[in-house]
């Protein structure tokens, strides 16, 4: 009775071991399929049931995918030599690229709506959709873009900087803007040719919107931060990259994404510092959206309120331009009197 349940069973096993063990780049024998069979399910089969297995997964609808080679053996009635077709290389065609779900993943990540424990069990099953192998890449995607892109090559991007990172390695590659034709254009040198870029890559997330590689430009020992969505032509090195934490700012750490994240509310590359800034009451809720819960409050008046934030300066002063004059500087004095430089400029652009 135990046998014949087995061998009902073996399809799904089967579809299984497929599912969890192989895509593209990983693919099993009928030996190394006999061999899963035996250590996970304690199933017994022979070669020739389990192609038959394999071939009724495929009519039933499953894309199943696999090499086939011609052996001449020996008939053992006749002594003639025939031809014998044998398949190999067997993995499952899924329905999703592992970008994809690595780009819905992200999504989940960041949304804001989501309990904590719902988008964990979201994660969960979307994983599932891949293989084993797919787990173990996810750290390295941390959040998903709202809007959309014309660069075709965004997937092959996520799929180079994520092997990249995996890898410790260096990539290179070209960065578009656009022009007043409306069509992207590679940055140019100095000689007016394209600028190939060779950076060292940590991480990919994403903020206000936009996709970035967060990254060490080999020319310069700081953090920067790039589109993904923006670069083109890009290839892996051979080159290990350099530790995150040998650069500048760094002290010495890993990245923390984070802090990092909290630190660069628009993604500017520039020094962290702590900043106190003058609102009035009603930006409160505002503060803690754009620079998180990890700010202090003092000074409360019945219309204003000072706080200290702990943000990459650019951001800050970024910050105070877009809410003024409800936000202002208060130190540093430095980024004070920038704040002032840049509020007179942009006055005297409308005299």
């Amino acid at each position: 009775m135990g046998t014949k349940q087995s061998k009902k069973l073996m399809l799904f096993n089967l579809l299984d071991i497929l599912r969890k063990y192989t895509d593209e780049d990983h693919r099993l024998s009928q030996k190394e399929i006999e061999e899963r069979l035996k250590e996970e399910y304690g199933m017994d089969a022979d070669r020739k049931s389990i192609k038959t297995n394999l071939m009724k997964l495929e009519e039933f609808g499953y894309d199943i995918a696999y090499s086939e080679s011609i052996r001449m053996v020996k008939n053992p009635k006749t002594g003639e030599l025939e031809e014998n077709y044998i398949l190999s290389d067997f993995y499952l065609v899924r329905d999703f690229e592992d970008s994809e779900l690595r780009l819905l993943i992200d999504g989940l990540l960041f949304s804001k709506h989501l309990p904590y424990s719902q988008c964990k069990e979201l994660v969960e099953k979307i994983e599932k959709l891949s293989n084993i192998y797919f787990r173990s890449r996810v750290k390295h995607i941390a959040t998903m873009p709202k809007d959309r892109t014309n660069n075709k090559q965004l997937f092959f991007n996520i799929d180079v900087i994520d092997e990249a990172i995996n890898e410790k390695k260096k990539i290179a590659f070209k960065y578009v803007e656009y022009g007043t034709d409306l069509k992207q254009h590679p940055k140019k040198d100095e000689n007016g040719k394209d600028r190939v870029y060779v950076v060292s890559p940590y991480q990919m997330a994403a903020k206000e919107g936009k996709y970035y590689l967060i990254c060490n430009y080999d020319k310069y020992e700081d953090i920067s931060n790039y589109r993904v969505d923006r670069i083109v032509d890009i290839q892996k090195l051979e080159e290990t990259s350099k530790p995150f934490s040998k650069l500048k700012g760094a002290n010495g750490q890993a990245l923390d994404l984070s802090k990092y994240m909290k630190e660069h509310v628009y993604m500017y590359s520039s020094d962290t510092s702590r900043a106190k800034l003058r609102i009035v009451n009603e930006m409160i809720s505002d503060i803690v959206d754009m620079f998180g819960s990890d700010v202090r409050f003092y000074n409360q008046d019945a219309t204003h309120v000072s706080v200290a934030v702990n943000a990459n300066e650019t951001s800050v002063l970024q910050f105070a331009k877009n809410y003024a004059p409800d936000v202002v500087i208060l130190e540093p004095k430095e980024l004070r009197n920038r704040a002032i430089e840049d509020l007179k400029k942009g006055l005297k652009g409308y005299e």
